[in-house]
């Protein structure tokens, strides 16, 4: 399996990076209430890019499904909190104050990650022929992947921290210094360093465990149906955040419209989960990925 080419996963790690970094930024000029609806474009994307590259196509129920899906976490997020905070009417002013370069900046950072989900997907379908009918460990594809990604966040970390944050490339040392003080708990005085590193390591590792999860179902599926399924996270999120839990502060009312949404979601993933598949176009292939490294 170390033999693989590494080629894929250099631009698996390239793509989840240039996403991670156009995304950051564009958050960073974005009121926080439009992040989580403005990222179900990713779905779309992923839809477009298999049906591109990977020559799938879609029936009509799966694609009500995923409409259904999107729409679903949509009213979720935009009805979720206190009535008297009316989120739907304050994400409309937040349309309205924002630069339309960053939503937009945002919107296309998706397609970065999506066409790293798909090259995932073809990598698992090619690896049967190349491994001589071994299935491919998906410890490999994480570690690989996200080695590779770490290292070009590493080197776009100026453009992300000047073009991003504002913080001048002579502070970045100092910033690095400080979080990770922090991250070890030198800091013991500062209330924003409180529970490190337990906590920092028990986000890492709930990441992790998350993240393989994923590539198992994508593995044994497809990159669409893995992210419809991760989809079940938002209306969890919100619904975490309305019980008495340690370190999430005062629970949050819930929204008059999270069974709504809730159930519009689930009757989308029903609907593409239950529809019959329309087939794969011929000549469907992502060439890059069965290629041999030169």
């Amino acid at each position: 399996m170390l033999a693989l080419p590494k080629r894929p996963f250099l631009l698996m790690g390239f793509l989840e990076a240039v996403g991670l970094t156009a995304g950051m930024m564009a958050a960073a000029h974005m009121p926080g209430a439009l992040i989580p609806v403005l990222s179900q474009v990713f779905l779309v994307w992923q839809l477009s890019l298999s049906s591109l590259f990977l020559g799938r196509r879609y029936s009509l129920q799966q694609l009500i499904g995923c409409f259904l899906v999107i729409m679903g976490v949509v009213v979720v997020v935009t009805t979720s909190g206190p009535p008297t905070s009316s989120l739907s009417s304050s994400l409309a002013a937040s349309l309205s104050s924002t630069a339309v370069q960053w939503p937009l900046l945002f919107m296309l950072s998706a397609a970065f990650p999506a066409a790293s989900s798909i090259i995932k997907e073809s990598v698992f379908r090619d690896s049967a022929k190349k491994l001589k009918g071994r299935s491919l460990d998906i410890f490999v594809v994480n570690t690989f992947g996200s080695s590779f990604q770490a290292l070009f966040v590493l080197l776009l970390l100026p453009l992300i921290s000047s073009l991003g944050f504002n913080i001048p490339l002579s502070q970045l040392p100092a910033y690095i210094r400080e979080g990770s003080a922090c991250f070890l708990n030198f800091n013991q005085g500062i209330a924003a360093c409180k529970g490190a590193p337990l906590l920092p390591l028990l986000y890492v590792a709930a990441n992790l465990a998350f993240n393989i999860s994923m590539l198992a179902l994508l593995k044994k599926s497809s990159a669409v149906v893995a992210s419809l399924a991760m989809t079940l996270t938002v209306p969890l999120t919100v619904l975490a955040f309305t019980l008495p839990l340690p370190l999430l502060g005062q629970p949050q009312p819930l929204g008059g419209g999270f069974i709504v949404g809730a159930l519009v979601l689930l009757v989308g993933l029903a609907a593409y989960n239950l529809a019959k598949p329309a087939g794969t176009a011929g000549g469907g292939k992502l060439k890059l990925i069965t290629d041999k490294d030169d």
